[in-house]
């Protein structure tokens, strides 16, 4: 069977907000029949409303502690990167040991990450950032990237609409009309166009900014205006149809070019990526100070850097007059439908790299090469070793 013999842990995460889990009841049942130990600790699904009941009547074994999981797996399944267990009183990192694999999102490239991923790079376990799944066709099942980009653009938008202080439809009022909101989303790939979605069924004027010229079209196809930053297609499109990063002349460009529309912009939503590296900064300081009082920006893109000079990672602040969100764990927020994706992506991307109850990481296999980010104490992962790691 695929995983006899390996023992998978499944511990509690533990970011502020975090309500997801890397496994449902359904994800484990296929792991335990597969051979699998299964060791949830108590309470881990509770945030995504899955009960230990459930996860015992598949098949798992519920343990209390955090510490007990990390010590008894081979193989550990998170959502988020490894951080500080006060219950436990010492990292997530520390109780990693080497050889130990862990599977989970780490966004090696971005800043804020630096230290932590010197500090896993230290234990020796081998790690795989599920931001680092390439989209191509055979690994559209493990992409739990592109998954939660379609929540987080949804959400995105929900969260824009909260802290707005104007409608985002046009309203027809007693005395007289309100015009909607203008809503300006940068970068369409899956989390922008699900933004541009939601913002058109809400009501709002939509305008859709995207250096590709085919992720141009599919905004337009759902309603949106569009932006034509100058940006010859051949400079534009890296691998895989995938925006890749601009030279620094066609950068200031782009960035000229936006720059009427995010002064006249009610809301910003930001979802600009470039797989596996840093995400380009687009929004300035200027910028931002251009904007009117009372706008908003929500920074998708922070989990890699952010798209704008001035969010603050994790934080909501207002900057002149200016509500900048950088909410990391926007997934998070919608736990049920987010963990019941995630938790598929995860299992088949463990599914793929087993092998007779062992993992068998071939580093000529794109999807191994791209999402490997610690292995034999080193850090090997391309997008954390541009960002200077």
């Amino acid at each position: 069977m695929k995983f006899s013999g390996m023992t998978i842990g499944v511990p509690t995460e533990i970011m502020p907000g975090e309500r997801r889990v890397s496994s449902t009841p359904e994800t484990v049942k296929k792991m335990v029949d597969e051979g699998a130990v299964v060791l949830v600790q108590a309470g881990a699904g509770e945030g995504a409303f899955f009960s230990d009941d459930q996860y015992k009547a598949a098949g798992a074994t519920i343990v209390e502690r955090a510490k007990e999981v990390f010590d008894k797996a081979d193989v550990i399944l998170k959502v988020k990167e490894p951080l500080f267990n006060e219950k436990e009183g010492m990292h997530e990192s520390d109780m990693l040991r080497d050889g130990q694999y862990l599977i989970t999102f780490l966004h090696p490239a971005a800043p804020v990450n630096r230290e932590p991923m010197k500090k896993l790079r230290d234990t020796g376990c081998i790690s795989i950032t599920l931001d680092g799944i390439p989209r191509i066709s055979r690994a559209q099942s493990m992409d739990a990237l592109t998954s939660m980009s379609t929540v987080a653009g949804y959400k995105g938008v929900l969260m824009a609409a909260s802290y707005l202080s104007k409608f985002m439809p046009m309203i027809g009022t007693a005395v007289g009309v309100i015009k909607p909101a203008k809503v300006v989303v940068i970068g369409t790939g899956v989390a922008g166009l699900q933004a541009v979605a939601t913002a058109k069924r809400l009501g709002a004027e939509v305008t859709a900014i995207d250096i590709r010229p085919d992720a141009a079209e599919q905004a337009r196809s759902l309603g949106a205006k569009s932006v034509d930053t100058g940006v010859p297609k051949e400079v534009a499109i890296g691998e895989g149809g995938y925006a890749q990063r601009l030279p620094e002349e066609w950068l200031k460009k782009e960035i000229e070019a936006i720059k009427p529309v995010v002064k006249d912009a009610d809301v910003i939503i930001l979802t600009a990526l470039i797989p596996g590296k840093l995400a380009p900064v687009l929004i300035t300081e200027e910028m931002v100070k251009s904007m009117k009082p009372g706008s908003v920006i929500v920074d998708i893109a922070i989990d890699q850097g952010g798209n704008c000079a001035v969010t603050k990672a994790g934080e909501e602040t207002v900057f002149e007059g200016v509500t900048v969100s950088g909410i990391k764990n926007i997934p998070g927020m919608m736990p049920t439908s987010s963990t019941w994706m995630f938790a598929n992506n995860i299992y088949n991307l463990l599914a793929y790299l087993t092998k007779d109850g062992k993992i068998v990481l071939d580093r000529n296999d794109p999807i191994v090469a791209s999402s490997l980010t610690t292995i034999n104490k080193e850090i090997v992962h391309a997008g954390a070793k541009e960002a200077g790691l």
